[in-house]
């Protein structure tokens, strides 16, 4: 049975609880990830759908206020309290609420932009000189931004004492095992695609798509100033990759992901005993077992004795991600992107949607791995490599 519909019989008695407990359990089941990031896309959509209400002061300083002490509030449970006030943890809390400041900020400008542009007025860097002195004006800022952030890290330091750990013991093995905060996104990543997919290839291709993409877009609107009406596109994708596909993927490593990599909602005791999921399977070993029902093929049962071994086993998830990376394109070049297709030219319009199309493999995979306990599209351990 897939692990979906297993937490959601599991949720059925929530409303026999009372209370605190009630809320708990409620959000435990909301922080499974297949809802928490569901939750995340729907926020991150009408964030962009009605950034020039929620970006109001008023408005965002109740919602930031609310979450903010919603937050902090659950650290009076014990489980909860054992992750957040974790020294590690402390920078990730930190992340979490310098992404949504900032944010406000951006779309707060960007807002009023849109609103003064459709008026007819001139833009906010375009309404008064901004031009500052290297010195004495920006030379004072850095020092004075050094001085109170080496303030801040000796009180940090002082306050919350560095987790140093024993000396390497080869006989111990920590149970999670984690990587530093900013490795956690990659950690992740390594449960949905094969070691050399995560480790070098998609770290290369964000690498690669970030320096190219003043090439790839060409477009100088929103150069130097904040808009989000005449960007939307390239604003949009780019946040996504940022907060869904970074951001989210470090919280899930830090707070909710427990021994045994086991997911474990914020209220949730880290119990190593927790019944691990369920084994994993690959596009081929569905097709041969439970579609073909005649088992994978070997050296022994070829069905097609003239193709490789390997060939024939994995014929399907070869055929759909082929399909994927250039039927979508063409599909795309004459539907959604048509227009941007004739502005970009065939080109950097095929480069610009490779990227998306590694970029939104990476949830899809997310996705079958937590509803149908999918692991591969291609399986090949001939080669030593899986996709």
């Amino acid at each position: 049975m897939p692990q979906f519909i297993t937490h959601l019989l599991a949720a059925a008695p929530l409303a026999q609880a009372g209370g605190l407990d009630a809320i708990k359990r409620i959000v435990d089941e909301l922080c499974r990830p297949y809802w928490f990031l569901s939750i995340i896309t729907l926020v991150f959509v009408l964030m962009f759908v009605f950034y020039k209400r929620w970006t109001r002061p008023v408005v965002f300083t109740v919602l930031f206020t609310l979450f903010f002490a919603a937050y902090f509030a659950s650290a009076a449970d014990r489980n909860f309290h054992a992750i957040v006030a974790k020294p590690d943890n402390i920078p990730i809390t930190l992340m979490v609420i310098g992404v949504v400041f900032c944010l406000w900020i951006a779309f707060r400008r960007a807002a009023m932009n849109d609103t003064r542009t459709a008026g007819g007025l001139p833009l906010l860097e375009g309404s008064h000189d901004d031009k500052v002195l290297v010195w004495p004006d920006l030379v004072y800022t850095e020092l004075l931004c050094m001085v109170i952030a080496s303030a801040l890290l000796i009180l940090w330091a002082i306050l919350a004492k560095a987790p140093l750990e024993e000396p390497a013991n080869p006989g111990y093995a920590p149970n999670p095992a984690k990587a530093p905060w900013y490795f956690l996104g990659l950690q992740e990543m390594l449960v949905y695609y094969d070691p050399w997919m995560a480790g070098v290839v998609y770290p290369a291709l964000i690498i690669l798509g970030l320096c190219a993409i003043p090439y790839i877009d060409t477009n100088p609107k929103g150069n130097g100033y904040y808009t989000l009406r005449e960007r939307p596109f390239a604003i949009s994708v780019f946040l996504f990759g940022f907060i869904v596909l970074w951001v989210v993927l470090i919280f899930f490593g830090t707070f909710l992901r427990g021994p045994n990599w086991n997911f474990f909602g914020p209220f949730e005791a880290w119990d190593p005993h927790k019944h691990p999921a369920l084994t994993n399977i690959d596009l081929s070993q569905f097709f041969w077992d439970d579609i073909a029902r005649r088992g994978p093929p070997d050296a022994g049962s070829n069905p097609i004795a003239l193709l490789p071994v390997w060939l024939v086993r994995e014929w399907l998830g070869l055929f759909i991600i082929a399909g994927y990376f250039t039927i979508t394109p063409a599909i795309l070049r004459f539907t959604a992107m048509k227009k941007m297709y004739a502005q970009m030219g065939p080109m950097r319009f095929a480069i610009m949607v490779i990227l998306l199309l590694f970029m939104a493999l990476l949830p899809i995979k997310m996705v079958l791995r937590w509803l149908f306990n999918f692991r591969y599209f291609i399986y090949l351990p001939e080669a030593n490599f899986s996709f």
